[in-house]
């Protein structure tokens, strides 16, 4: 913008709409992308992945399609990062590789697992990284960029004002509102004074919007985590999240208290407690830490094995060990197993099934409920969202982060405490909204399509791809293959049918193979007497003739594959 462009604006002359849309983060938890654009600039506000739900087979993470991104990547200015959990940070490797993000702007903390992340991928684009605090003053291009501190489940967590020439943005990050946390305190006056001052758009974090009252303190669960302590007989293991600083803490703290030693599992688990050791969020004596080798040496009564896997993660070390993948750890009677942690949604069959596994193996398990509270929440709960609101006193309101009904709730909470319906925005992925001169009103839809990543391609996996792995899952498959002279327009011998993971084998199956083999031989005879066909003639008939006889016998469509081999002499 030139400087008779920023005459004219002040002057009010000349209009400069702001847009602000997600890319993921509405109607899902996790995958949290927040974008603000202008006429010339755009900045971004995390870039989180979302881990999948156990029906996206052989998908690793799912994240946004950036295609608008690419198309103005010219306008972006920087990417804003509020802290550092996976669902803020961990498509950053995804991003960079698709788009130039000339700088990304994180806390202390967030920044270092960020470094680390992009060693474990074997990034080669150099990536400027700048921290910031809750003083730290950012222009990014015509934005003014300023930040509060938030109480979260992990240190250096944020909530970001973004001032525009159309008024002031604020989003709160992921937040609660702890009068005792175990790190630094949220800040309530800063907040307050923002909302004085005047917020246009408040967009408020909803992952906790079904619950009423407060989130309990982090604090509150040290007592638990202690009797936990006293009442195990044998070996300890916690599972939680590796980003859960706080929770980690109170773990090595009980670990010191009763003169335990501790194991640690988990790749995520070992990155993350390295990065927070080393920037002094997390204190352990070096004697204490053991390997996972010295675990026979050392007695069951005075051993705490902290790892991963508290979601149910099929290769996390908690698996692992329960599925009998460590050679030198083993489950056994007189364990217990703790699930520091509240399950995902999506998550519950994947917890329910380590549970069962553990249990069988003889170990106590103990998970999140009224009878043990082991497990305070990071985010707001309806009435930490009622003082949130109180406190920026917002004219717009626009609920992220959270599925559907989470949005519609804190939407509620917002009307409920005396902004107006029409001013309060329940959107989707992709749905922009506008913020012109004080006012917002609703705008385009640009794409915000999911992206589902294999391994460490950054293209990911097609709809058609994941659609066909869903089909092999639910219906199995059928292989036809066709024996043909091309030249006589003749089948050289019957076709063959062969089923995977779709009936059971036996007399039922024979039966259902030998027919299908008749009426594809049939069909075929038929087709190839009239004309010349080609061979996508014969597949079609073949896939027709199939899935229609397995349907009508079984109610199911399985994949059907027919295989053409042709006689060429």
């Amino acid at each position: 913008m030139n400087n008779a462009e920023e005459i004219l604006l002040i002057m009010g002359i000349m209009k400069n709409p702001i847009k602000i849309y997600a890319l993921g983060g509405l109607g899902e938890v996790g995958k949290n992308t927040y974008c603000i654009e202008s006429q010339n600039d755009l900045i971004i506000i995390d870039a989180g992945v979302k881990f999948p739900e156990d029906d996206l087979v052989g998908v690793d993470y799912v994240i946004p399609d950036y295609t608008h991104l690419k198309d103005n990547n010219n306008k972006i200015r920087g990417l804003f990062i509020t802290h550092g959990h996976e669902d803020h940070i961990g498509a950053i490797p995804f991003i960079i590789k698709t788009i130039n993000i000339p700088v990304i702007y994180a806390p202390k903390l967030a920044a270092a697992l960020i470094r680390q992340k992009l060693e474990d991928k074997h990034i080669k684009t150099n990536v400027k990284i700048v921290e910031y605090d809750q003083d730290s003053i950012i222009r990014a291009g015509e934005f003014k960029v300023s930040f509060f501190r938030v109480t979260h489940s992990i240190p250096d967590s944020f909530g970001i004002c973004i001032d525009t020439t159309e008024g002031r943005i604020v989003t709160t990050g992921d937040f609660k509102i702890d009068l005792t946390p175990v790190g630094p305190d949220i800040e309530l006056a800063k907040m307050s004074r923002l909302g004085v001052e005047g917020v246009d758009l408040l967009l408020g974090e909803s992952t906790n919007a079904e619950k009423e009252g407060w989130t309990p303190s982090e604090r509150n669960v040290i007592q638990s985590i202690n009797e936990i302590f006293d009442d195990a007989p044998g070996r300890l293991f916690i599972s939680t999240f590796s980003s859960n600083i706080s929770r980690i803490q109170q773990i090595v703290d009980a670990t010191i208290k009763h003169k335990r030693k501790l194991v640690i599992l988990g790749r995520s688990m070992q990155n993350t407690v390295d990065c927070a050791r080393k920037f002094g969020y997390i204190k352990i004596p070096n004697e204490m830490i053991k390997e996972v080798d010295d675990v026979k040496s050392i007695k069951d009564n005075e051993l705490v094995i902290l790892c991963t896997g508290s979601q149910g993660e099929p290769m996390a070390a908690l698996s692992r060990i329960t599925n009998g993948l460590l050679k030198d750890l083993h489950i056994q009677p007189g364990d217990t197993v703790v699930f520091s942690s509240s399950p995902i949604p999506g998550n519950g069959v994947s917890i329910s099934r380590v549970v069962n596994n553990l249990t069988r193996y003889g170990a106590d398990v103990i998970t999140n409920s009224i009878f043990s509270d082991i497990h305070s929440s990071g985010h707001a709960s309806r009435q930490e969202m009622r003082l949130n609101l109180k406190l920026f006193n917002p004219k717009y309101f626009m609920p992220i982060h959270g599925e559907y009904h989470m949005l519609k709730l804190h939407a509620d909470i917002a009307e409920s405490l005396g902004i107006p319906k029409d001013n309060i925005f329940v959107l989707a992925n992709g749905d922009e909204i506008v913020l012109q001169n004080h006012k917002v009103f609703e705008g385009d839809r640009i794409p915000a399509e999911d992206v589902y990543i294999d391994g460490n391609d950054i293209n990911g996996v097609s709809t058609a791809v994941i659609r066909d792995r869903k089909v092999l899952q639910d219906d199995g498959m059928v292989s036809v293959m066709i024996c043909l002279d091309s030249k006589t327009n003749s089948l050289l011998c019957d076709p063959k049918v062969q089923t995977v993971g779709f009936v059971s084998y036996g007399k039922n199956e024979d039966h259902l193979v030998r027919h299908a083999q008749t009426q594809v031989k049939d069909a075929l005879n038929e087709l190839l007497s009239t004309n010349r066909v080609t061979f996508s003639d014969i597949k079609n008939t073949v896939r027709s003739v199939v899935s229609k006889y397995y349907f009508r016998k079984t109610q199911r469509n399985p994949m059907i594959i027919p295989l053409i081999m042709n006689k060429t002499n």
